[in-house]
């Protein structure tokens, strides 16, 4: 199988994720606002930091101009072209991408490794996180830094004012995002256009600037210049960070459209950009400090400083809503406790508001900019968190290449060998800025990744509490139809997450109030590794005996459950439930640590306060509230 045969499921953007959201021109353009605005801002501040952390140590101006433009340009084409935008928008899980959506891909055909897989997924989501939060610091700072060059008294204003804006950018996320996404993607385009205009002038400052297109002089300065090379090459990375997000965005656009953009429009914008700041640089080492902002007149600083922050505001908000995605995926596939979802959008389901997730985020990256004062600063704690999820997209694509696709051995650890050999190198270098602010994305993965083992530990030992202490279901319908106990009209639901098990809250009332209701749904949600289910295959009702009926609803990790639509379903399958009518009967369980039995003690603790934290079920599945009985069990772990 060739690797354009395995794509035709997804040929273009007219698929099944972008037939309904107008022409292919208008996909194009909403994702270049959408995909692109993270690595758009990149000029503001990457071949800057690379060039000054080169230039303190007293290398030659034109080896270090030509050895960083060709590091930069060659990243673009071998990890984002290459990578990006020719192999893995290939890899799609039914039309969407993302690293939850190549985790589940890669579970399909990994047999054996499949719990390393979802180790890897996991790892990838924690990375992610610190990516959301130094996104926005990084790059409303470096656009609001423009003004210092309009008048020098701006400079104390840098760090108030993106606070300001930061703070504004995360208060109008419950507002939803859908009437200011549309002007997304002609923003960023004239961003775009700005960006070549710039670069493009001062090229002729010095043409021999194109010199830096031969790979040579990225790999002479590398390796001459050993631990300065290094730590370049940490900062040269700086340049494709936002690249995750052509993969994250494929159902959103289609593969055709993200395509055609970066090809159309955005990376040859980002290489003259680069080659106007490189050749400027070349002509006149003094602009080094601010080269992104010399290549345009004095005139003009003010309308690039507003449209800069446009376009990091841009490029922090799909960063912000990806982090809204990831999360509801987290919960969905089990690996996060429930946190309140809200839909923004009647027409649009992935346009979603986590308040949670949403004043976290806020909070570090105020944290951030306080801290850290100033991109460059900042620049130090990019890119570690990036260069990890890139490795790990690339480990879990060996498994779709190889075994998937049906690639052989030999010709996927060709194609994938030197990709991952460039990302370890990237990963080595900004390994070198942990302890200059590297080390706050490896803290937050860190946490994250003890918290979403902890959450899946703990669940496990829910899970076995709820079957050792509910028995068969199928073993208490018989015994309920030898020995009936006293009966009451209507009809009770019970959610459970094992739907052969009898639900604790059945047990309880059985055992309490010693009554069942004349007709009794046992309901189980159950998420797939998909990322939708079809509405024709959501639920299945099986009819256990006179008395009790078993409902499976299926939802993938990209959808949000929702009870009274399910029995909108079951109406179809011949199951008519009167909401009126119904009880819904949950269990609420109260967890007590015990020691030396189950989680660590220090995880029992952890545990226990996820779970605390969770939105009860009743709100997360949209159960109406006057119709819900919560029956209390103990737990222990």
């Amino acid at each position: 199988m060739t690797l354009t045969d395995a794509a035709h499921r997804r040929d273009d953007g007219a698929s099944q994720a972008g037939a309904g959201h107008g022409s292919f021109l208008a996909l194009a353009l909403g994702s270049v606002g959408v995909v692109y605005g993270d690595i758009g801002t990149s000029p503001l501040y990457a071949f800057r930091e690379a060039v000054v952390a080169a230039h303190n140590q007293g290398i030659d101006n034109r080896e270090i101009v030509l050895g960083v433009l060709s590091l930069i340009l060659w990243a673009l084409i071998l990890v984002v072209t290459l990578k990006y935008v020719w192999i893995l928008l290939r890899a799609d899980n039914r039309g969407e991408g993302g690293t939850f959506a190549l985790m589940a891909l890669s579970q399909h055909v990994a047999g054996t490794h499949a719990p390393r897989i979802m180790l890897l997924g996991m790892a990838g989501a924690a990375f992610f996180y610190g990516d959301a939060i130094i996104t926005p610091a990084i790059s409303v700072v470096s656009a609001v830094e423009g003004l210092k060059l309009v008048h020098p008294d701006f400079a104390k204003a840098v760090v108030p004012l993106a606070i300001v804006i930061l703070v504004g950018l995360f208060w109008i996320q419950s507002r939803g995002t859908g009437t200011v996404a549309r002007f997304f993607g002609p923003i960023t385009v004239v961003w775009f256009l700005a960006l070549a205009a710039g670069g493009l002038v001062h090229i002729a400052d010095d043409p021999t600037v194109f010199a830096a297109l031969n790979p040579y002089y990225g790999v002479r300065f590398a390796l001459a210049n050993g631990l300065v090379g290094l730590t370049v090459l940490g900062l040269v990375f700086l340049a494709v960070t936002g690249a995750e997000a052509l993969y994250a965005d494929l159902g959103h656009f289609g593969r055709r459209p993200i395509q055609a953009a970066w090809f159309a429009l955005v990376f040859p914008a980002l290489a003259l950009n680069y080659l106007g700041q490189g050749a400027l640089v070349l002509a006149d080492p003094h602009h080094i400090e601010n080269s992104f902002y010399k290549l345009y007149p004095q005139w003009a600083l003010l309308p690039m400083v507003l449209l800069a922050t446009a376009a990091t505001v841009i490029a922090s908000q799909a960063v912000i809503t990806g982090a809204y995605s990831l999360t509801r995926q987290a919960i969905q596939l089990g690996l996060l406790p429930r946190l309140g979802i809200r839909h923004t959008s009647e027409a649009v389901s992935g346009q979603i508001y986590m308040p949670r997730v949403n004043w976290m985020l806020l909070a570090g990256v105020i944290l951030l900019v306080v801290l850290f004062k100033s991109s460059s600063n900042l620049a130090t704690a990019y890119g570690i968190a990036v260069t990890a999820t890139m490795i790990i997209t690339t480990t879990l694509a060996f498994f779709v290449i190889r075994m998937l696709w049906g690639w052989s051995l030999w010709a996927t650890l060709a194609l994938l060998l030197p990709l991952l050999a460039i990302e370890w190198i990237f990963f080595a270098a900004n390994l070198l800025k942990v302890a200059d602010g590297g080390w706050v994305p490896l803290l937050l993965a860190g946490f994250l990744m003890i918290a979403m083992l902890t959450w899946v530990a703990g669940a496990k030992i829910v899970v076995r509490h709820a079957r050792k202490s509910g028995g068969e279901l199928d073993w208490l319908t018989r015994r309920l139809d030898q020995k009936p106990p006293a009966r009451v009209s209507g009809t009770a639901v019970f959610l459970t997450s094992t739907p052969d098990v009898a639900p604790t809250a059945l047990m309880h009332n059985l055992k309490h109030n010693r009554v069942l209701h004349e007709r009794n749904i046992i309901l189980a949600i159950k998420t797939e590794d998909v990322p939708r289910v079809p509405r024709h295959e959501r639920v299945e009702v099986e009819r256990i005996s006179d008395t009790f009926t078993r409902v499976v609803a299926r939802y993938g990790f990209m959808e949000t459950p929702s009870v009274p639509k399910i029995l909108d379903h079951c109406r179809r399958k011949d199951l008519n439930v009167d909401m009126g009518g119904t009880s819904f009967f949950l269990s609420r369980r109260s967890l007590k640590p015990v020691r030396g039995k189950g989680l660590p003690m220090w995880q029992e603790g952890l545990f226990i306060s996820m779970a605390n934290s969770a939105e009860d079920a009743t709100t997360y599945f949209g159960i109406p509230t006057d119709r819900v009985v919560e029956i209390g069990t103990q737990v222990e772990i």
